[in-house]
């Protein structure tokens, strides 16, 4: 049995930004990028978006991230709380850094967040820098 039984990996469209727009408020209502925000993840070039789809077929994580010359950078991981703890996040950051092609890649997350920092060094991230605030 596979630990994401029911689950698909698919990349994300312009027409899931709904969805994703709905996700990104349950899980980060006080970061939560707009509906400007995310549309521009859609239309920048070197941009890798993907999202897991639930056996229901609804929405049940969305990542993005970018290439740049020097580094990867994942500009948003969330998954619907409703199926976390199954190692979807784990996948969806496996799968973008794969896709990034780069041997270093960065992210932000605020200290409060702890189930993100905690999948962050389990799959070798370290602090490089800490802002204050």
């Amino acid at each position: 049995m596979s630990a994401h039984e029911g689950y698909k990996l698919r990349g994300a469209r312009l027409w899931d930004i709904r969805a994703i727009r709905r996700l990104e408020i349950a899980i980060f209502p006080r970061d939560a990028y707009s509906y400007f925000d995310l549309s521009l993840l859609f239309l920048l070039p070197r941009m890798v978006n993907l999202k897991v789809v639930a056996p229901d077929g609804s929405l049940a994580g969305f990542v993005s991230g970018m290439r740049s010359r020097q580094h990867g950078w994942i500009i948003t991981l969330g998954v619907d709380q409703a199926h976390q703890r199954q190692g979807l996040g784990r996948w969806l950051l496996s799968e973008a850094e794969d896709r990034l092609k780069k041997s270093t890649v960065r992210l932000t997350v605020r200290h409060s967040n702890t189930p993100a920092i905690t999948l962050y060094r389990h799959t070798g991230y370290r602090i490089v820098m800490h802002k204050p605030g």
